[in-house]
């Protein structure tokens, strides 16, 4: 098909027109451009002025699609032939890319991914938020894992927000320290990689090329072991089996490795063979833990973990700051863009070193003990027990006194702080996927900190909250963009808000 027939074939149909009322029917073939790309990383096209979402397509194609389902205001396609490429369009270099739901964009030059990653921020703040944001910075297109950079902002002369280019990595593989990998059964034994695109089928893994290489060599030498000692796998929908998951962690700085092993009951068979097999072949591995996990659920860890042979704990290091990491522990995945995320995060602090700083959701310290190497005193709230034990010992362990951590909800906690004369200069925030909690938006309000300083790992939510926050007398300054998960959807946010 030569150009001026696909425009020409541009959005028509293979078929006859439907009797749903709708432009398109199931199984129809059609040639559309596509004109955007959704949050889950999907192409959005149009066909007869009818939204279609095409897995695997790009902004800027041309491409012919068979129409696999279809809904009042919008359907799904499968992509079948790319009859214009965009030149964003690299070969995905994973060989189970087209399989694995692990990565969405890996079909996507990584500098175009940092630029599509701050539109979707854009796009967020202004649909949801009904904020103003300032022009989109003048960008340096670079190669594959060359960040893009913004030229020289004039966010000081606007009212509107500033939005900022992403910061990306300058290599953006072999990132993550964490791999958590679901565990199956074939004919040849025991399996274990990632679900495929929608589903909880596992696809069978020897190498990811966002975790680091140890995490892989772990893997593949646990599935072995297993494998000999004729350990089974958890099925879903028995509920029988006994191994759930392999859980990895390493630290980078340090080179320490833990391995979780997830499973299905108290008792492990052969666990002597198998921690004497692990600590011969994996001398790096300081710690094997035991999580039980006996309930039907998606949820990968059960309420119970100990230690079958080493340490409670691996060591790591964020910059200068050293944390200990236990099985349950959050930990941020990608510890270069953590570093850059937290100094972010300090920079719209503003922090001279006299400011009283109340860090809600603050986990296990992390960004609390950042920022107290700048405030004059840090408080640091957070609702699971776990977190906040492990919070004490980092803080403790960093020799930082200017620290205080407490166990409860923030909207509970920072109220009855306030009660006791402790007033913040400076507010961080840096809540789940769900968004800060309602009452917390106001408790923030009522306190009136000079500062308020947003960490968000969801657009859309950070949105919401920031329109919150505009309303009751906050203005937002700026943003930036902190690309931690390469290769995917998600993107980290850092947001300063001041009083008006």
């Amino acid at each position: 098909m030569n150009k001026r027939q696909s425009r020409r074939n541009a959005g028509r149909r293979s078929t006859p027109a439907p009797t749903t009322g709708l432009p398109v029917a199931k199984n129809d073939e059609v040639v559309i451009d596509i004109i955007g790309m959704n949050h889950d990383g999907e192409g959005v096209g149009r066909a007869e002025g009818y939204t279609l979402f095409v897995a695997g397509a790009l902004p800027g194609e041309k491409v012919r699609v068979k129409v696999l389902k279809t809904k009042k205001q919008y359907g799904y396609a499968k992509l079948l032939e790319l009859v214009e490429a965009s030149p964003d369009r690299i070969a995905a270099p994973c060989p189970i890319f087209d399989k694995c739901g692990g990565c969405q964009l890996q079909h996507m030059d990584y500098s175009a991914q940092l630029a599509w990653k701050r539109q979707l921020v854009v796009d967020n703040l202004t649909r949801i938020g009904k904020l103003q944001v300032l022009g989109e910075p003048e960008l340096r297109r670079g190669g594959p894992g060359e960040p893009v950079e913004a030229a020289p902002s004039e966010a000081g002369n606007s009212r509107g927000i500033q939005v900022h280019a992403t910061l990306g990595m300058d290599e953006p593989w072999r990132y993550r320290n964490k791999a958590q990998v679901p565990i199956g059964v074939t004919e040849g034994g025991l399996v274990g990689g990632f679900y495929a695109r929608g589903s909880h089928r596992i696809i069978d893994m020897e190498a990811c090329l966002i975790q680091h290489e140890s995490n892989d060599e772990v893997v593949a030498r646990v599935k072995a072991i297993g494998r000999k000692l004729g350990i089974s796998a958890y099925d879903e929908e028995t509920g029988q089996g006994l191994l759930r998951h392999v859980v990895v962690k390493v630290a980078f700085r340090t080179g320490e490795m833990m391995i979780v092993l997830v499973t299905n009951g108290d008792k492990i068979p052969h666990a002597d063979e198998w921690i004497g097999a692990i600590r011969e072949q994996l001398p790096s591995v300081v710690s094997i833990c035991q999580n039980v996990n006996t309930k039907q659920t998606n949820v990968i860890f059960g309420d119970v973990t100990r230690v079958l042979w080493g340490r409670e704990v691996i060591h790591d290091y964020i910059g200068d700051v050293k944390f200990a990491i236990s099985a349950r522990s959050f930990y941020q995945v990608n510890p270069a863009q953590t570093e850059v995320l937290y100094g972010k995060t300090v920079e719209y602090a503003r922090l001279t070193g006299k400011e009283t700083v109340i860090d809600a959701y603050c986990g296990i310290g992390t960004i609390s003990l950042f920022l107290a190497q700048h405030a004059g005193k840090v408080y640091g709230v957070e609702i699971v027990p776990e977190a906040i034990e492990d919070a004490r010992r980092n803080a403790e362990l960093n020799g930082m006194s200017n620290v205080t951590f407490e166990v409860g909800a923030s909207e509970d906690v920072i109220p009855a702080w306030k009660e006791q004369g402790i007033e913040a200069d400076v507010i961080v925030v840096d809540p789940p996927r769900k968004g800060c909690d309602p009452k917390l938006l106001e408790t923030i309000l009522e306190m009136k900190p000079e500062r308020v300083v947003y960490v968000s790992c969801n657009p859309s939510t950070l949105a919401r909250d920031l329109r919150v926050l505009e309303d009751g007398g906050y203005r937002t300054v700026e943003v930036t963009p902190v690309d931690m998960f390469p290769h995917t959807t998600h993107i980290e946010n850092v947001a300063l808000i001041i009083r008006d």
